[in-house]
């Protein structure tokens, strides 16, 4: 048994809380007697293995990391600045690997088994954890996370970041103040969420913002409420929708209403929220391209109701005012372009 092992055996037959401040100090003490001659970093260790995610915790603090990616037990990925690196963690085995799930999935009401395998979870630091194993995962257990990172400050901070152009950011300051209906389109991980963070510091101070997400990643600023999805508990039960966050956000006196991510029939709702006098709303929504976004709006909508696809096509583009294309590339995340619709034609305006 290693010096880690130890000291986790000896914290688990002890009577102390299993909460991360008083496992650090039991840890150091047990530690002097187990392994008086180990590194420091060995009582953090022991503590990662009892409440956190095991080996992938010195990840998950280090700042330059955005995502952690488990291939199994032996083969883990991050992601850097862009870009995929493997590393030398481990975990011992798979059963290594969905215990540690399991142990930061249990406090939520989730579970990881043969008869629910996979999972979708928001962590206590906003991260996001995707995990899947047998049968659904064929080579063993599969997870993936997506590190809660600090919101950029403002456009000022995307244009110091190269991310856009000093007149690219002012259009877009103009567009949020003037109240036009915005999408932020892109792939995953292009960081249509950060840029929605930024926009909303261009709302005005006293505007009542109502943000609707599966999993809540928005820092919006000012007088904002939060609205958070809830997936189904263990026994499969208790799920709240978007869509209905959506029709309860109507409900409670919005001036905007943002949607962190349209991705099923709540774009229908969404759609009708914007063409009923909610004029400032925004939403992100994974697509290639702004024309690409209007038609997965329209797509999506066709799953919320019966109404024609004519009069849909019609409401989409009188809802959205201005999409705005965002990218990762090898130098960094920009906005790549922003579409403006008149009249219900879409014209690029910044490039």
């Amino acid at each position: 048994m290693d010096e880690v092992s130890r000291i986790v055996d000896r914290l688990v037959h002890s009577d102390v809380p299993l909460r991360r401040a008083e496992l650090r100090g039991a840890a150091r003490r047990v530690m002097a007697d187990e392994a008086p001659l180990a590194l420091p970093s060995t009582a953090e260790a022991a503590v990662d293995a009892l409440v956190g995610l095991g080996p992938l915790e010195p990840l998950l603090r280090d700042p330059s990391i955005s995502d952690v990616l488990v291939n199994g037990p032996g083969e883990i990925w991050v992601e850097r600045a862009g870009s995929l690196q493997l590393t030398d963690i481990t975990f011992p085995d798979a059963a290594a690997v969905v215990a540690a799930v399991e142990r930061v999935i249990a406090p939520l009401g989730l579970r990881l088994d043969r008869a629910s395998p996979a999972v979708d979870a928001r962590l206590a630091d906003g991260s996001r954890l995707h995990a899947a194993i047998p049968p659904v995962a064929v080579a063993g257990p599969i997870v993936a996370l997506r590190r809660f990172t600090p919101a950029v400050p403002d456009l000022d901070a995307l244009v110091a970041a190269e991310a856009v152009t000093v007149d690219g950011a002012a259009l877009l300051e103009e567009m949020v103040v003037g109240r036009r209906n915005i999408l932020v389109c892109g792939a995953t991980g292009a960081g249509k969420t950060t840029l929605l963070n930024v926009l909303s510091t261009a709302i005005p101070a006293g505007e009542r913002v109502v943000t609707i997400e599966e999993a809540a990643e928005l820092q919006l600023q000012g007088h904002v409420v939060r609205l958070e999805a809830r997936p189904p508990n263990a026994e499969g039960a208790g799920a709240i929708e978007l869509r209905a966050l959506v029709r309860h956000a109507l409900r409670l006196r919005p001036d905007r209403i943002v949607v962190g991510e349209v991705r099923g029939p709540e774009a229908l709702d969404m759609l009708q929220a914007m063409n009923t006098g909610h004029d400032g709303s925004m939403g992100t929504i994974h697509a290639n391209g702004p024309e690409d976004a209007l038609l997965r709006m329209e797509m999506l909508a066709h799953t919320g109701g019966t109404i024609g696809a004519d009069a849909l096509a019609a409401q989409v583009r009188r809802a959205i005012h201005v999409v705005v294309h965002v990218v990762r590339e090898p130098g960094g995340r920009r906005v790549r372009s922003i579409a403006e619709l008149r009249d219900g034609v879409m014209a690029e305006v910044y490039r």
